[in-house]
């Protein structure tokens, strides 16, 4: 009886960590998203995302994924809330998508309309006040951890969509440093034209697909 009660409750955690992956978007997954995923996953997850981190080492991404992983997941807390509330009022109006991810972590999508033209990785200036909200509320509650995943449009090659989509988000990630944000809680990834949003055969589509997303979370305790 004993042991199929340990099968059976192996069995439970499986199952609950399947469904969790099942229901997540492809970038959430690939980040170290989701409740029920153990250390060794976050910190498997964790090191892939700091692979396009400028030559820096992959244990800050390992770490915050172990992390994450070893908590269970991230929680909506009240600062979570009002973290959210103040991204919506800062971006009203400018076509940055702010949201609640399922497993209840800050998303802050970034189209190139305000982020990025066509094969630069510069900061536009009209992006710099939403960075600065998003940097003075992680200074306000340094719990949280930061994950950067910059995007392409389909034009150009993967040799160069890919380390552009890389540098996109390390220059949001040196941005919110400069503001005082720890580099040790930002992980960064690139993942070149590979996840398109909207159809790249049209500008207007081209336009979405080139993106930066930053994912901001409170592990659980």
């Amino acid at each position: 009886m004993k042991k199929i009660i340990v099968s059976l409750t192996a069995l439970t955690f499986a199952a609950s960590g399947l469904v969790g992956c099942a229901n997540m978007s492809e970038t959430q997954r690939d980040t170290g998203i989701g409740a029920g995923i153990g250390a060794v996953a976050g910190a498997a997850i964790g090191r892939a995302t700091a692979g396009g981190n400028k030559g820096k080492s992959t244990t800050t991404g390992a770490a915050v994924g172990a992390a994450v992983g070893a908590a269970g997941g991230y929680l909506w807390s009240q600062h979570m809330q009002k973290q959210k509330a103040e991204m919506e009022q800062a971006t009203q109006g400018t076509g940055i998508g702010v949201s609640q991810t399922a497993d209840n972590q800050l998303k802050v999508d970034i189209p190139s309309d305000v982020s990025f033209d066509t094969g630069r990785y510069d900061i536009k200036p009209n992006m710099r006040p939403v960075l600065d909200r998003l940097a003075g509320g992680l200074n306000q509650h340094p719990v949280t951890t930061v994950t950067i995943i910059g995007h392409t449009d389909s034009t150009g090659s993967d040799a160069v969509n890919n380390p552009l989509s890389i540098n996109r988000a390390a220059a949001v990630r040196d941005y919110l440093t400069a503001r005082g944000v720890s580099a040790q809680r930002i992980a960064i990834d690139g993942r070149g034209s590979r996840q398109p949003v909207a159809d790249n055969s049209t500008a207007s589509g081209r336009a979405m697909n080139r993106r930066v997303e930053i994912f901001v979370g409170e592990a659980a305790q």
